[in-house]
């Protein structure tokens, strides 16, 4: 049957990462009009780490375990500062912008990846860092266009990002995801609870419904995507997870009225096409290599 063909399925889950990163990027917007950042970011590490909990009992408990908590502790310091930049920026951008300037993750992680990792820059690898600066200047427009805190805030947090990714990369050689998982949700839990502590809110009853929603789509994006990685190539996986910038631009014109910016829309796609020619050319075959 067409539907258990592994493309078919594969790009069901990446129907549900996607409703994930949109319904995140919803809520922490919704939630922003009440709650500081990082409360928000509290609440996420919070509903996460009951779940990982679950989760870890459910398969013996014995993936709290880990021979390298240091480097949990600074992939962490790094994820940390970019959910915090990314949920700063979806209060005060465009839905979209964020996205937009978030999607220069790759740019950052093949530059750390190649210092860090000793990974080697390809030419196509390379590509894909100048069309992305490309696509990064199209939308920023430095000199044209004033370059907001936020703006900023939101670089900084894909640049954070990146490097969070680059040592995911060290620590899954090592950790299975759900210690990762574990890790990342009890490590950021006490890092937001003390500074959540100095403005807390106490959310009103319309936003509890939102409070969920952005524990649990926080882990959920994720799960789908690397399933969707699991039945899939990244060549057909990664051009869906583009479609995520027209559909939060869409939402974010349904919901919030925020205009449809050709620059963001441009810069994207250009950005988009230094990424595929990099996934394509990284799943061809090696010579000598089968």
């Amino acid at each position: 049957m067409v539907l258990r063909h592994p493309a078919v399925q594969a790009s069901f889950w990446m129907m549900g990462a996607l409703a994930s990163f949109m319904a995140m990027a919803v809520s922490g917007r919704e939630l922003s009009t009440e709650l500081g950042t990082f409360q928000i970011l509290f609440v996420r590490s919070a509903i996460g780490l009951v779940i990982v909990c679950v989760l870890i009992l459910n398969s013996g408990g014995g993936q709290i375990r880990t021979r390298i908590p240091g480097q949990h502790l600074v992939r962490n310091l790094a994820h940390f500062a970019g959910q915090f930049g990314w949920f700063y920026g979806i209060a005060y951008l465009s839905l979209a912008e964020v996205f937009a300037i978030e999607f220069t993750v790759p740019i950052w992680t093949a530059i750390l990846a190649t210092y860090l990792l000793g990974e080697r820059m390809t030419r196509a690898r390379l590509s894909a860092v100048v069309f992305g600066v490309a696509g990064m200047l199209i939308i920023l427009r430095p000199g044209l266009v004033p370059l907001t805190t936020p703006t900023l805030v939101v670089l900084g947090a894909a640049v954070s990002f990146a490097v969070s990714h680059t040592l995911t990369r060290r620590l899954a050689l090592v950790d299975p995801p759900l210690t990762i998982l574990f890790y990342m949700s009890i490590i950021q839990l006490p890092m937001s609870l003390l500074p959540a502590l100095d403005a807390w809110v106490n959310p009103s009853p319309a936003l509890w419904p939102w409070l969920l929603v952005v524990g649990v789509t926080g882990l959920s994006a994720h799960y789908c995507m690397a399933r969707a990685l699991k039945l899939a190539d990244a060549t057909v996986v990664v051009p869906m997870d583009f479609m995520r910038l027209p559909l939060i631009a869409l939402v974010g014109f349904l919901v919030y009225g925020e205009p449809l910016d050709i620059y963001v829309l441009a810069g994207a796609a250009v950005m988009l096409i230094g990424n595929l020619i990099n996934v394509r050319a990284e799943q061809r075959p090696v010579p000598g290599k089968t």
